[in-house]
């Protein structure tokens, strides 16, 4: 029921609880206000995503229930309507309620309901009830775990693929271009075998790779909905055939493939499948991270680093020493790998509050994950336009370091011996000479033998030394 006064801010709605005052223009109801009401707890609130997925649910529902014979077909095509216009992007203001609400996330639900509710009411001309026909053959029990897995599906199939799929590629652009070249290889950040720029990229180009297809195969247990489970997962108040054909009709409208749950109680008490997901995420944030920490090292300098690369320039270091020049994107994508690994810990202790029939902490795991998906795939392009894809390699920097690395004599162990080449090595590197020239000096191999055996390039296919 609600109650208008022209000359007010404020209109009063009544639920089951009695009256509350609610902004004058504001498409949701009650509920809605007493969540805006009683949760004060940050500045976030449900992402755009999540959102959409909630429309993209109000709207499947609807079709299946009209197909089902359950809702009157005007009813049900305003409900379509009005959610079409969420799911195109519009009325996000009208999502007020904070991320940390009630762990089932039932505010964001009823949200949802009564904006569309209002929505279709003025489209119909006639009333629409949220609860008897935006959340028919529905719990927020079901609907807020199916929006989790609908937002996650989405955003990993449209942004978060194509995003790796883009650095791959990428990557494999600048193997072709510099994969040629040789350079000084490093352990525990020490000198060691020489090595390709085509190995070294080619191991992050893998990584990227392994951590896409974890991703992939991840997101097949999320594409299993938990809608048809209802309150507990037996399905009270929903047909037989609900889930099913909700499953059918939302595939239809995101070109996605979803099918109905093998399990309700599983999807409602646990979420293991995003769990999973996150994990898969986080290990790809770990990739980053190492990608870009090499980056960084290896632009290090430009003098007193190592100098091996030069990242494109793209604004100026520091506010007090001129021409200084900072690896941004790097730090940025380092950073946003950080917050992932945290998202993940979260998700993961959230994973953990499936108590009996239900999760409660739904909410959070949204918030999270979807951050997590976003940070991934906007530093994944990042990482790949200003950084991998624009870096030139100073081969002046990378001659020097190979001729003076003493670590190349380990090509030499099968021909004079573990304990003479590390003399050698030793000499090499007090001296400051070339360990070709020692080399020269303290074995009997002549110039061109050692020229042969101590050849940087040829030292990256492995092997012994012939």
């Amino acid at each position: 029921m609600t109650h208008i006064s022209s000359k007010s801010k404020f209109r009063v709605e009544k639920d089951s609880m009695g009256e509350v005052k609610v902004p004058a223009h504001a498409l949701y109801q009650a509920q809605t206000q007493r969540a805006v009401d009683n949760f004060h707890f940050s500045k976030h609130t449900m992402p755009s995503a999540f959102v959409q997925s909630l429309a993209y649910i109000k709207q499947a529902a609807a079709i299946t229930n009209a197909q089902l014979g359950l809702m009157e077909g005007d009813i049900a095509n305003a409900i379509v309507d009005a959610a079409q216009t969420i799911i195109d992007g519009e009325h996000q203001e009208q999502f007020p309620i904070d991320v940390f609400q009630t762990g089932s996330g039932t505010s964001s639900n009823m949200n949802a309901n009564e904006v569309i509710a209002t929505l279709a009411s003025d489209l119909l001309g006639a009333d629409v009830n949220p609860n008897d026909h935006v959340n028919m053959g529905q719990s927020s029990n079901d609907v807020i775990p199916t929006a989790i897995q609908l937002s996650c599906a989405l955003t990993v199939e449209n942004q978060l693929i194509p995003a790796l799929g883009h650095l791959i590629t990428t990557l494999q652009s600048k193997r072709n271009e510099i994969g040629h070249l040789t350079k000084t290889g490093r352990t525990h950040l020490m000198d060691a075998m020489p090595v390709t720029f085509d190995q070294e990229l080619g191991g992050w180009q893998f990584q990227i790779e392994q951590a896409k297809h974890g991703i992939e195969q991840s997101i097949i247990k999320v594409e299993a909905l938990a809608q048809g489970g209802t309150a507990v997962g037996t399905g009270i108040n929903a047909d037989s055939r609900f889930a099913a054909t909700f499953a059918d009709n939302l595939s239809q409208a995101t070109r996605l493939h979803f099918t109905s749950s093998k399990n309700f109680f599983y999807n409602l008490s646990s979420q293991d499948a995003i769990v999973s997901l996150s994990g898969q995420i986080k290990t790809a944030a770990v990739a980053i991270m190492k990608i870009a920490n090499d980056l960084r090292w290896m632009n290090s300098g430009p003098l007193a680093g190592l100098g091996e690369i030069e990242l494109q320039g793209l604004q100026p270091g520091s506010s007090i020493m001129p021409g200084k020049v900072n690896p941004v994107i790097p730090e940025a994508a380092a950073m946003a790998a950080a917050q992932i690994i945290g998202n993940d810990t979260t998700i993961t202790i959230a994973g953990q509050s499936g108590n009996f029939q239900l999760n409660v902490m739904l909410p959070v795991i949204a918030h999270n994950i979807l951050e997590s998906i976003e940070l991934l795939a906007n530093s994944s392009l990042a990482i790949a336009d200003k950084a991998i894809s624009s870096f030139t390699v100073r081969e002046d920097n990378l001659e020097v370091a190979l001729a003076k690395n003493p670590i190349l004599v380990t090509a030499l162990n099968p021909v004079i011996g573990y304990l003479k080449a590390a003399e050698i090595a030793k000499k090499a590197y007090q001296s400051g000479q070339a360990i070709i020239d020692v080399a020269e000096q303290e074995t009997k191999l002549d110039r061109t033998t050692l020229e042969r055996l101590l050849n940087p390039a040829k030292l990256t296919q492995g092997g012994v030394a012939e």
